[in-house]
């Protein structure tokens, strides 16, 4: 008589940020629909901002702890003093901390689920997270990495190590950072993508140091990748068909299982699951009364606004974005983190007084908002993005044009593709100057071309999610059955 087999218990694990715990959550809940046991992984601290976030909203308890049979959340420390935490480098020092100390919580937590019911399966970490992939194979357990952001910034980003030892980086001297050096270079030999500038490549280009931490760290991260038994990629193949070739022709276990959003709603009848709806792990509180205000806006007559979890910006910044987006004369939805000037207020105290008195009647401020119900709410029309992927993803598959202003990391790849490839989004400069978001939030909602573009998005992240043959759906029930689920029904 065959040993019946032990359910799939996949351990997540996504790096301490809202950029990567967002899509990994969405993974876990595909992942829990299909019969698979997960385990949450998440650092104390972001922890305890969850549960902060919850206690100021109504029935957030719930929220933390919800999620139902099959969905546990565990912790493990992140490695950094409280006291660091305020510091302006705080996304380098949270990598730093995190890579040197968190393989030995993990690989604690991981022995000890590894022999509970049922054991653990398989863990499967994001990207920045590849200290995990060597506790699993320490501990004998096989491994699945997500990639949170486009197929196209993990082929530029696997490309910066060959960037130097062709000697483009580091750059030679600061003057390089500012007299067209970075934007007249163009890099024309990455496999799969288009000729793209040496800037449009990744944030970390941006550096005269050899030595330098952030552009070390994604040189070894985006390539440590490829230790895992699969990559998992929040995209899907319809939109970046060439760059996909290329890179499964490197690295063949390949599963786009994106939008994860739209794979999330299509779910059984189209209706996502309660439980999963219960499972909020937002950093900060939601303002979801800003929905109530949309309802009242007319269709497609919004602007809406938000720099994501990351961005900092300046007094001087925020004030020219703000009346760029008063000048469009257009209702607009404006999200700002009580973190999002450098030290200053957030929310409406960075706002000023004449500004927020001029524009009463038509703006809305949220610190935080549910964004993808926001984006595919009929009245927005416009979205003003940092082009972080989870945005960038959400945008595309709401079909709503964007108006692109990239700061960090593979914001940069993922703008050029908005706006040259995918022809939805329109670029602004580097220096904030707000006749141009004025005129930029104009052309995007006024151009036939963008928003016949962005139609066209919205229906193909739909046909990949569906569940009759779609690209993503297959992939996910191919992933699934990787994982150990042998008996599922296609259609689920």
């Amino acid at each position: 008589m065959a040993t019946p087999q032990p359910q799939p218990h996949a351990v997540v694990v996504p790096y301490p940020g809202s950029g990567n715990i967002n899509p990994a959550l969405q993974l876990s809940k595909l992942l829990r629909r299909h019969g698979i046991i997960v385990t949450f992984v998440i650092t104390e601290h972001n922890l305890r901002s969850v549960q902060a976030a919850a206690a100021a909203a109504e029935g957030g308890a719930a929220a933390v702890n919800g999620g139902g049979e099959g969905f546990r959340i565990e912790t493990i420390p992140d490695g950094m003093l409280d006291a660091d935490r305020d510091a302006q480098d705080y996304d380098t020092g949270l990598s730093k901390a995190t890579a040197h100390h968190g393989a030995a919580p993990l690989r604690e937590l991981v022995a000890r689920l590894r022999g509970g019911v049922p054991p653990v399966t398989c863990v499967l970490p994001t990207s920045l997270m590849s200290f995990a992939l060597e506790v699993a194979r320490e501990l004998g357990v096989p491994s699945m990495v997500l990639w949170g952001s486009s197929a196209a910034a993990l082929m530029g980003h696997m490309r910066l190590r060959e960037l130097k030892e062709r000697g483009y980086l580091p750059l030679k001297d600061e003057s390089c950072l500012t007299n067209g050096h970075l934007e007249k270079t163009v890099i024309d030999w990455i496999p799969g993508m288009p000729p793209i500038s040496l800037g449009d490549v990744s944030s970390f280009v941006r550096t005269t140091d050899p030595d330098d931490f952030g552009l070390w760290f994604n040189i070894t991260e985006a390539n440590n990748c490829t230790k895992a038994g699969a990559l998992v990629i929040n995209t899907f193949e319809a939109l970046e068909p060439d760059v996909l070739a290329a890179l499964r022709a490197e690295y063949p276990r390949i599963y786009t299982v994106g939008p994860l959003g739209t794979m999330l709603r299509r779910g059984h009848h189209d209706v996502a699951d309660e439980d999963d709806d219960s499972i909020d792990l937002s950093l900060w509180k939601q303002d979801t009364e800003c929905l109530a205000w949309l309802d009242a806006q007319d269709t497609g007559s919004v602007v809406y606004a938000n720099f994501g979890s990351l961005t900092v910006l300046t007094a001087a910044q925020l004030a020219e974005f703000a009346w760029g987006l008063a000048a469009t004369r257009r209702p607009f939805l404006l999200v700002l983190r009580d973190d999002l000037v450098t030290g200053g207020n957030g929310g409406m105290a960075a706002l000023p007084p004449e500004f927020l008195a001029e524009t009463a009647e038509r703006c809305r401020v949220a610190t935080w908002c549910p964004q993808e119900r926001v984006l595919r709410h009929g009245a927005v029309g416009c979205f003003v993005t940092h082009c972080g992927w989870n945005s960038a993803c959400e945008g595309l598959a709401a079909g709503v044009p964007m108006v692109c202003w990239p700061v960090f990391a593979d914001q940069f790849t993922i703008c050029k593709y908005a706006c040259e490839v995918w022809g939805v989004g329109i670029r602004l400069d580097e220096e904030v100057r707000r006749e141009q978001i004025a005129g930029h939030v104009g052309e995007a909602m006024e151009s036939e071309g963008i928003r016949r573009c962005a139609a066209r998005w919205k229906a193909e992240a739909e046909a990949a999610a569906c569940r009759g043959g779609g690209s993503s759906h297959e992939n996910l029930v191919s992933l699934v059955r990787a994982l150990g689920v042998r008996s599922i029904d296609s259609e689920a």
